[in-house]
């Protein structure tokens, strides 16, 4: 009825019954008008007591009677815009009635009849001017999306993130998995892990770290496109960039390699770009990011060369350990990839799950990925020689010992599963958070997590 003419209105005979939430109120006298939402958006009610006139009365201490039928009996009735007066800003309503155009062309329902559905105790943020203190939003995140429009458009487009991922993967013949959350051997990434205690077993879990060793068990079964869509706990720092809680895509592809990762990531990313915003362009913090293949590529040293201002003779690339070309990388080169760059040749001392480059043992078949100085995505040849994987994770036993929180343990049943025979395979995880913010112009992670982890304060 958006495009209907205020005269080929009054001739609709229809009647409508709507719900939601009431958000704004305008009194005048005997009448107002009243702005009711759904999850659909905004609707305007006329309320006039001449037209209201009675209502269903319920019994006292039970629920009032439903809005009547056409032709129905009429239950015991009382003034309704009395009762109506009584009603705020935020109490849920149920109304009935026609469809008409104000005079400034505002389509309306005219209230014929109304019942509360639920009142409001709390009372909203003053005005309706939204609600601005970034911790009460955190914490009271009910309250955010009541008043914050943007918030609860920003959660509709990360809902449309993984559905379009999962989509995506499903297209293409992955099957969608789920693997265990408690672990008894943390593993698939280098963090720090939370730690619990199972009753019962009477044995020490972790909290999954990263779901990599279990999708590749499944590949190692002949499940050879997987995917999952999952959360992930790391017991490390919280800031703008990082919740001890977060959700990852992580995907394995047997017999493909991670260039074969690379297009399909730049694929996959232009296509939700595409799909979910309109547009390849994605405007992020004052910058344009530019989601359409193909994305620029660099190898790590090549990225310290042009990036990091490092100078011979006082230091040569050639001559950087691994460690130490990852951290003057770390330091001096990732916050200057601003559009999407993939960057490879990762060294093999960081890399305890990639494959070892043919050419170059000393690097893998390794890539990630940075838009705007944040690492969005990881993948890499699978490492499928067992003897090679045992030695790694010897040496991140010994990291262990040495007093690294984060390094990886030996899991010997993994050792055991490659054993049987991996076939060459490619793997990749992919943040959703992060991936979000850049979709939602989100300056913090907690922007776009439901309910992010907070320090515990008292009422």
């Amino acid at each position: 009825y958006k495009e209907i003419s205020p005269e080929a209105l009054e001739k609709e005979t229809k009647v409508f019954c709507v719900a939601g939430r009431m958000v704004a109120i305008r009194l005048f006298g005997n009448a107002a008008f009243v702005k009711l939402r759904d999850r659909t958006g905004r609707i305007q009610i006329f309320f006039e007591k001449q037209t209201l006139g009675q209502s269903p009365k319920g019994v006292e201490g039970e629920a009032p009677p439903p809005l009547a039928e056409e032709g129905a009996t009429r239950a015991p009735t009382i003034d309704s815009f009395k009762l109506f007066k009584t009603l705020e800003v935020g109490d849920f309503v149920y109304v009935k009635g026609p469809l008409f155009r104000t005079k400034t062309g505002e389509l309306t329902i005219r209230a014929k009849e109304f019942q509360l559905a639920c009142k409001a105790v709390q009372p909203l943020p003053e005005k309706w001017h939204g609600l601005t203190d970034v911790e009460i939003r955190y914490r009271q995140r009910y309250v955010d999306l009541i008043v914050n429009d943007e918030v609860r458009r920003a959660f509709e487009i990360r809902s449309k993130v993984t559905q379009g991922i999962r989509e995506f993967f499903v297209r293409r013949e992955f099957l969608e998995v789920e693997t265990p959350m408690m672990h008894p051997i943390p593993g698939g990434a280098i963090a720090k892990p939370f730690i619990t205690h199972h009753n019962k077993l009477n044995m020490e879990l972790f909290l999954r770290v990263a779901p990599e060793l279990y999708l590749k068990r499944l590949v190692v079964g002949g499940m050879e496109r997987v995917f999952e869509i999952g959360r992930n706990f790391r017991n490390e720092g919280i800031s703008t960039q990082h919740n001890p809680e977060f959700t990852m895509l992580e995907f394995y592809w047997a017999y493909a390699t991670y260039e074969d990762l690379l297009e399909l990531t730049e694929t996959l990313l232009a296509e939700l770009a595409q799909k979910i915003l309109g547009n390849t362009e994605v405007e992020y913090q004052g910058e344009k990011l530019r989601f359409k293949a193909p994305f620029a590529r660099y190898t790590m040293k090549e990225a310290v060369e042009k990036f990091g201002n490092v100078k011979a003779p006082q230091a040569s690339v050639a001559d950087l350990s691994g460690e130490k070309l990852a951290e003057i990388f770390e330091e001096k080169v990732e916050s200057q990839l601003i559009q999407p760059t993939f960057i490879t040749g990762f060294p093999t001392v960081i890399s305890p799950l990639a494959r070892r480059n043919d050419k170059d043992p000393e690097i893998t078949d390794r890539f990630e990925l940075y838009i705007y100085g944040r690492e969005i995505a990881n993948g890499f040849n699978e490492l499928n020689d067992p003897e090679d994987q045992a030695e790694r994770f010897r040496k991140q036993v010994e990291s262990l010992h040495g007093g690294n929180e984060e390094a990886m343990h030996f899991d010997a049943d993994y050792i055991r599963a490659l054993e049987y025979g991996m076939p060459p395979t490619a793997g990749e995880g992919i943040g959703i958070d992060r991936l979000v913010m850049l979709f939602t112009n989100s300056p913090s992670i907690r922007d776009v997590i439901l309910f992010p982890q907070l320090k515990n304060k008292e009422d």
